[in-house]
């Protein structure tokens, strides 16, 4: 599906609603893979904030979906699937040392890309870790082989034996990608008020001291869509407000989290993987299965879908202290994701089906009536219980501010051009997550787009008003030990 129709604007014409002011001047070439809903949403974004010739701009996609938006826009376009066999072949002539390529597809392996770009001298970025086509739902792979963290693991590995050469940026949406640096400036507030002094730490071993220090035990990625359309979900339909073959890839996977220090003991069903970094877990389930409570502060209590995301093990990972060998401290993290209630609906359907795809997709952009996206961090254990932080952005700001988005994709563009700014401004920085990215330079980009930004202390937690209709066992799961693994 398309998003809204394109305005006759002439290409060289400012969109009205957009802030016209350069971040960054760009020399290079800059080459767009994917047009879904985040590449016609950041065209726009790109356009007033990267000073830089559209004729140096050049969309690859897999299908003509967005057209209208490129033409309007005055940007070239190549429909041009992508594959293993091919992708060097249409690619490498687009690319050269100095040059950009901004991944937002999907089946088109990141790991493969990102090698192509260290081989040319281009630098990189997407929204999230992609396998080729089948990597989520292959039965020839184990649940531990498609998991989020064996996808990290496998781009991690590029940097084995040395991190140089262009910057590759790593999972830069909104999440994974904003969620990280809502986490620093959660962390950086809760030591303010709770008169934890900290200067703002300039390592990671000094962001992963402060929350031990503050006692931070959990964070959830907690967030709630309640946009509204005036055309209703049909059956054999799966509607939702972003990408739907990626949520519908993820949400395929195992569901997955990072697995914090003072967990006692593993789910029923939980597993650990038997390679890498050892800070999450996975649970033999699909993660479009599984709900967990949460909390948001306009909300309130709600159940979410345990869905799993890079940021849920890059976070937790980022955030372990290690004694030597010894893992000291580390949070359970893990996102809970109640979507627009067409999409819950569309979930449940989904799962009827097995998890076959419905034969129809939408997604919603003009018929949008009303609602907002409520994303941000929950932040508990700490001495005054939980702090929600994050962003507020309803959907008639979102269309004031920027044309082709809606509230939910607004917040992921406005991240892949704050990552695109800063991996301009820093070019050589090898590949690198969103957690080792300047968070206050990445805020002060976007703060523009996110509507209301705003943190809210709570007494909520996971375990209020348990038991109340029947009694619960929680003490049910096997011993759980970490091992020692170096990393």
């Amino acid at each position: 599906m398309t998003g809204p129709p394109a305005a006759a604007t002439p290409p060289g014409q400012q969109l009205p609603g957009v802030r016209d002011m350069h971040h960054v001047a760009f020399d290079g070439r800059l080459v767009m893979l994917g047009l879904g809903s985040i590449g016609q949403g950041v065209l726009p974004l790109i356009l007033a904030h990267i000073d830089m010739p559209r004729e140096r701009i050049t969309i690859v996609t897999a299908d003509a979906r967005g057209g209208a938006v490129a033409a309007a826009l005055g940007i070239r376009i190549l429909v041009q699937p992508l594959d293993r066999r091919n992708y060097r072949a249409v690619l490498a002539p687009l690319l050269g040392a100095g040059d950009f390529l901004l991944n937002l597809s999907v089946d088109v392996s990141s790991v493969a890309l990102i090698t192509l770009c260290r081989a040319c001298g281009a630098l990189y970025l997407d929204t999230c870790i992609e396998p080729w086509a089948g990597g989520y739902t292959d039965p020839a792979l184990t649940p531990s082989q498609r998991s989020n963290y064996a996808l990290r693991e496998s781009a991690l590995a590029l940097a084995a034996g040395g991190n140089s050469g262009p910057t590759a940026v790593v999972g830069h949406g909104a999440n994974p990608g904003l969620v990280s640096h809502f986490v620093k400036q959660a962390l950086l507030e809760i030591a303010h008020d709770t008169g934890a002094k900290s200067d703002t730490p300039v390592s990671r071993a000094g962001w992963a001291e402060l929350a031990q220090r503050l006692g931070v035990q959990a964070i959830h990625i907690a967030e709630r869509d309640t946009q509204v359309g005036n055309v209703a979900k049909r059956r054999g339909e799966f509607v939702n407000t972003w990408s739907i073959d990626g949520f519908v890839g993820e949400g395929c996977q195992p569901a997955e989290l990072g697995w914090g220090t003072h967990e006692g003991a593993l789910p029923i069903d939980g597993r650990r993987h038997d390679f890498g970094c050892d800070a999450a877990i996975y649970l033999m389930r699909p993660g479009a299965s599984v709900r967990v409570r949460s909390w948001t502060p306009l909300e309130g209590p709600f159940h979410g879908f345990l869905i799993t995301h890079n940021e849920s093990i890059s976070i937790a990972d980022y955030y372990t202290v290690r004694d030597g060998r010894d893992v000291r401290y580390r949070p359970t993290v893990h996102y809970a994701y109640n979507p627009c209630d067409d999409a819950v609906l569309s979930i449940h359907e989904l799962a009827g089906r097995n998890w076959r795809l419905q034969p129809t997709q939408r997604l919603m952009m003009d018929e949008i009536t009303g609602g907002m996206d409520e994303l941000g961090v929950l932040l508990l254990g700490h001495s005054r219980g939980a702090y929600w932080y994050g962003s507020r952005l309803a959907i008639d700001e979102a269309r004031r501010l920027v044309p082709y988005n809606n509230a939910t994709s607004l917040q992921v563009t406005a991240a892949v051009l704050a990552g695109l700014v800063w991996a301009i401004e820093n070019p050589g920085c090898g590949l690198v997550e969103a957690d080792a990215l300047d968070h206050a330079r990445i805020l002060d980009i976007m703060r523009p787009y996110l509507g209301d930004l705003v943190g809210v202390y709570s007494d909520w937690t996971p375990l209020l008003d348990r038991a109340r209709l029947f009694a619960e066992d929680l003490d049910h799961a096997r011993p759980f030990r970490f091992s020692n693994i170096r990393v």
